[in-house]
């Protein structure tokens, strides 16, 4: 559907709702074709992150702890150390999802 960008900034939000409902929005000035909104399929990113082992689902509820000062916090690595080093396992988390990314 094409809507001219007049229109657009009138009811930005609406189009929006449209995009992410899976319809291609053609952006149009004077009649030409300037720019595409579509929706992104965000969820089919994090099934595949999830299915190759970067993300990993939640095992349980999250427990809630009190706040404390971080001198009351024991080091679960040495200083410097990469989580996974410290594990002996392929790096996960939110480094391996950049790396991923960056390919």
């Amino acid at each position: 559907m094409e809507v001219p960008v007049s229109a657009l900034r009138a009811e930005l939000k609406s189009w929006i709702e449209r995009a992410r409902s899976g319809e291609e929005i053609v952006v149009t000035e004077r009649g030409v074709p300037v720019a595409r909104l579509t929706g992104v399929a965000t969820a089919d990113l994090v099934t595949e992150l999830t299915r190759d082992g970067v993300l990993s689902p939640p095992s349980t509820e999250r427990p809630v702890h009190a706040v404390t000062a971080p001198d009351d916090v024991p080091s679960a690595r040495p200083v410097g150390a990469p989580a996974a080093a410290a594990r002996g396992t392929r790096p996960t988390g939110v480094a391996a999802l950049v790396r991923r990314i960056r390919r």
